[in-house]
């Protein structure tokens, strides 16, 4: 038995005309905000107020910020990243603290190795030892 699988589902239908249902509210609302301005402030108030939400309600319904994201979720993030707390990793240190940061840091990186002094007799006897043992095997 063959199903059909279903293709384009993230593509959002066409429901009022060319546009979505999505589209259609933030247009219509867009305009219903465009008409109340109109109504109830002075012209150069209502031109001064209308562009900006006009603009905002195209926008919403037909830009997207990076060629797929829709700018409602844009302005969710814009809106989050601003309300949420930050966290600043980067401290001012006094010049004197930094001196004694940096020579402590200095001291942990070099190693403490204790290399034995090797003299001319000890070097000698070492040598003579190694000769035995490998005449030995």
């Amino acid at each position: 038995m063959r199903f059909q699988v279903p293709q384009f589902i993230d593509v959002e239908s066409k429901i009022i005309g060319p546009f979505t249902l999505k589209q259609f509210f933030y247009l219509a609302g867009g305009g219903g905000m465009v008409f109340l301005l109109k109504t109830f402030l002075p012209f150069f108030l209502f031109v001064i107020l209308a562009i900006p939400v006009a603009a905002l309600a195209l926008a919403l319904a037909f830009y997207k910020v990076n060629n797929h994201q829709p700018f409602i979720f844009f302005l969710q993030n814009v809106f989050r990243h601003i309300t949420s707390k930050r966290l600043y990793l980067w401290k001012k240190v006094e010049p004197e603290k930094q001196k004694e940061l940096e020579e402590a840091k200095k001291q942990q990186l070099t190693p403490q190795i204790s290399v034995p002094k090797l003299t001319q007799s000890r070097l000698s006897d070492l040598a003579w030892s190694l000769d035995i043992k490998e005449k030995a095997k």
